[in-house]
C-alpha cells in the first residue's frame, strides 16, 4: 500500500513539472512573438506607422506665394500681389449649421444653400470662400463663429484696373497664369507653393494653423516690360474715345520703337478689369492685336510699292494708267474704293490717292512669284513671335494656290489676313532703313533687385535697301502732305503714313460686306527720323467708315501726345536749338 502511494506521489510530481515546463514554453513563445512583433512596428515599420499617426492629427493647405511682380520700362507697378485672408469651415466642430449657413452667405454674399452644403460635409477641412475681402473678415472674425477659420493667403492685383489688361492677362484663384503675360511666363512669375500646416486632435478637430513656413519663401522673378504706362493710357484713351463716337464694334492700337521692335503701348478696345476678370464676357480678354487677323485693306498697299521699288522694277515717278475707274481681271470688275476714276498716275500718286488699280497694275509689274516672296519676308504668314499666348499667323495661301483674282485682290490688302502686330512691325521695317526687327514686350528679368536678364532687340533679316527705305518715306510723306492721310497730319513734324479701308468679309455669304468695314491708319513720325510707329484699327465704325475720317485722327492725337512725353523736338524746336548753337 505504501508502496502504491509512492508511486502515485511521483507520478502526480512528474506530471506538475511537465505542464510547468510546457507553459513555460508557451510564454516564453508568446514573449519572444510579442517582443519580434515589438520589434516589427518599432523598426521596420516606425516611418510608415508615424505618416499614417501625423496624417491623422495634421492636415495641410496648399497657398501660392511670392508671385512676381510686372513693371512698366520705368518700373511702375503694374501687377503685385496683396496679403488677404481665405475662410474656412470645420465641419464637426459647426454647432449650429443654419445659422453659420445664414451668417457666412450674408457676410460673404454667397448662396444659402451651397454654403449649407459644404458646412455639412464630413470632410475635415473645407474652403468656404478664397481670398475674401477685408471688411468681410473683419465681420467673421468678430462675430466668432465656431467652426470658421481664416489662412493667410496672396492676391493678385492690378493697381491700374483697365491699363494694359489684355497684355497683361490675369491669374486663377490658385495664383496660375490664366491670360496675357501672367500666362506666357507662368514659369518665371509663379512664386512658391506653401504648404500650412493644421493641427487636429482625436476627434479630426482643427486645433491650430501653423504658419511658420511662410519665412521659407523665395522670391520669384519679377519682370519688366516695354511698355510705357503713360504711353499706354494715352493710347487707350484716344482709343476708346473715338471706338465710343462712331459705336465701332472694337479698336485696336500699338505703338512701336520701329528701330528696336519694343511695343511701348498694345491697347484694345473694350476693355476689362483684371480684377474682376469673370464679371466681363470672355471674348473681351482677347488681345486681338496678336491672336485675330483681319484683311488690312489699302494700308497694304506700300508692301506692293516698296517689292517694286527694291526690285528695280519702278521708280517713284514711273506713271501707270489706272483705267478712268474699272479694271477688267477675268469675268470680274474692279474698280476704286471710292468714286474717283484715275487716269495716269505716278507710283507716288498711287499710294498718295489709295488707288487699288495703280496698285495691281505695280503688281502686274512685280510678278506673282516675287510679291509673295517680299510678302514673306515682311513677316506676314508667319508669327512674330511676339511672347504672348495665342498668337496667330494669319492667312496667307501658297504663290502655288492662287487663283487668277489674287495678284490683284492682295496688292490692295484682300485675299489676305494678317495680324496687327504683323502690319506694323513691316511698316517699322520700311522706316527703319529696311530691317524687320522681332517685336518684344518683355524687357528684363529681376530677381532680389538685381536684373538676371534682359531681352535685347532682334533682328529677323534685311526686307528692302535702305535706298528702297528712303523712297519709301518719301511716299508715304506725300500720303499725308497731299494725299487721304492729311488728318494725320501733325505740327512740327513730318508724318509718313496710309490710311486702309477694307471691305468686311462675310463668310456666310462668301462676299464682302457693303455696310461694314475696317478703318485704319498705319504711319510713323518723325518721318525722317522714327521714333515711334503707329497703326490704328477700327473695327466696324457707324456714321462714316474711311480710315482717314475714323483712324487717322486717332494715330495724331496719340502721336502728338507721345512725342511731347517723349522729348522729340519739334522742327521750331530744332532751329532755335540750333539757332542757339
Amino acid at each position: 500500500m505504501a508502496k502504491n502511494n509512492k508511486q502515485a506521489t511521483g507520478t502526480f510530481r512528474g506530471g506538475i513539472k511537465t505542464r510547468l515546463w510546457v507553459v513555460s514554453v508557451l510564454l516564453f513563445l508568446f514573449g519572444a512573438a510579442l517582443i519580434a512583433r515589438l520589434a516589427f512596428l518599432q523598426i521596420i515599420q516606425h516611418e510608415t506607422l508615424l505618416a499614417q499617426s501625423e496624417k491623422q492629427y495634421m492636415g495641410t493647405v496648399e497657398t501660392q506665394f511670392g508671385r512676381g511682380v510686372i513693371y512698366d520700362r520705368n518700373l511702375n507697378e503694374l501687377a503685385r500681389n496683396v496679403e488677404v485672408e481665405s475662410v474656412y469651415v470645420t465641419p464637426s466642430e459647426i454647432l449650429d449649421r443654419k445659422k453659420t449657413a445664414r451668417v457666412l452667405s450674408a457676410t460673404l454674399k454667397l448662396d444659402r444653400d451651397k454654403v449649407y452644403k459644404k458646412i455639412s460635409s464630413k470632410k475635415h477641412f473645407v474652403w468656404i470662400k478664397r481670398k475674401s475681402g477685408l471688411d468681410e473678415v473683419a465681420a467673421l472674425k468678430q462675430a466668432g463663429i465656431s467652426g470658421v477659420g481664416f489662412v493667410s493667403e496672396q492676391k493678385r492685383f492690378y493697381p491700374k484696373r483697365e491699363l494694359a489688361a489684355s497684355v497683361l492677362g490675369f491669374v486663377g484663384i490658385d495664383n496660375q497664369g490664366l491670360a496675357g503675360i501672367e500666362h506666357a511666363h507662368q514659369s518665371r512669375l509663379k512664386g512658391t507653393t506653401i504648404r500650412q500646416v493644421t493641427e487636429r486632435d482625436a476627434r479630426g478637430r482643427n486645433i491650430q494653423i501653423l504658419d511658420g513656413l511662410h519665412n521659407s519663401i523665395s522670391r520669384s522673378y519679377d519682370m519688366v516690360l516695354t511698355l510705357d504706362e503713360v504711353i499706354q493710357f494715352t493710347t487707350e484713351y484716344h482709343l476708346k474715345k473715338q471706338v465710343e463716337r462712331f459705336k465701332a464694334d472694337s479698336g485696336m492700337a500699338v505703338v512701336m520703337d520701329p528701330h528696336t521692335g519694343e511695343i511701348y503701348a498694345m491697347a484694345n478696345v473694350p476693355q476689362f478689369n483684371p480684377n474682376h476678370y469673370g464679371a466681363f464676357p470672355p471674348e473681351v480678354w482677347k488681345n486681338n492685336i496678336v491672336a485675330s487677323s483681319y484683311e488690312p485693306g489699302s494700308i497694304f498697299k506700300p508692301i506692293v510699292a516698296a517689292a517694286a521699288l527694291d526690285k528695280g522694277l519702278a521708280r517713284p515717278q514711273d506713271i501707270y494708267f489706272c483705267e478712268n475707274g474699272k479694271l477688267k481681271i477675268g469675268k470680274a470688275y474692279i474698280g476704286e474704293a471710292s468714286d474717283h476714276k484715275f487716269g495716269w498716275l505716278t507710283m507716288r500718286d498711287i499710294i498718295a490717292k489709295s488707288s487699288n488699280i495703280g496698285a495691281i497694275k505695280i503688281a502686274q509689274q512685280v510678278g506673282r512669284k516675287p510679291f509673295y516672296e517680299y510678302i514673306r519676308k515682311f513677316g506676314f504668314g508667319e508669327k512674330s513671335g511676339l511672347s504672348l499666348p495665342g498668337e496667330s499667323a494669319g492667312q496667307l495661301k501658297d504663290q502655288k494656290n492662287w487663283t487668277g483674282m489674287s495678284l490683284a485682290s492682295i496688292s490692295f490688302g484682300h485675299e489676305i489676313a494678317v495680324t496687327p502686330i504683323q502690319m506694323v512691325s513691316a511698316l517699322a521695317a520700311i522706316a527703319n532703313g529696311g530691317n524687320l526687327m522681332a517685336p518684344h514686350i518683355t524687357k528684363a528679368l529681376i530677381k532680389d533687385g538685381k536684373v538676371v536678364e534682359q531681352f535685347k532687340p532682334k533682328k529677323v533679316r534685311r526686307v528692302i535697301s535702305e535706298k528702297t527705305s528712303l523712297q519709301m518715306v518719301e511716299i508715304l510723306k506725300s500720303v499725308v502732305k497731299s494725299g487721304t492721310g492729311k488728318t494725320a497730319d501733325l505740327e512740327g513734324f513730318d508724318v509718313a503714313g496710309k490710311t486702309g479701308t477694307a471691305q468686311k468679309y462675310n463668310i456666310e455669304t462668301q462676299s464682302y460686306s457693303k455696310t461694314e468695314f475696317i478703318s485704319s491708319f498705319i504711319g510713323f513720325t518723325p518721318a525722317d527720323s522714327p521714333r515711334i510707329v503707329i497703326l490704328v484699327m477700327i473695327d466696324n465704325p457707324k456714321g462714316s467708315h474711311w480710315g482717314s475720317v475714323v483712324a487717322a485722327p486717332v494715330f495724331q492725337k496719340i502721336a502728338k501726345k507721345t512725342l511731347r512725353y517723349l522729348n522729340v523736338p519739334s522742327s521750331k524746336e530744332r532751329v532755335f536749338i540750333l539757332d542757339r548753337a
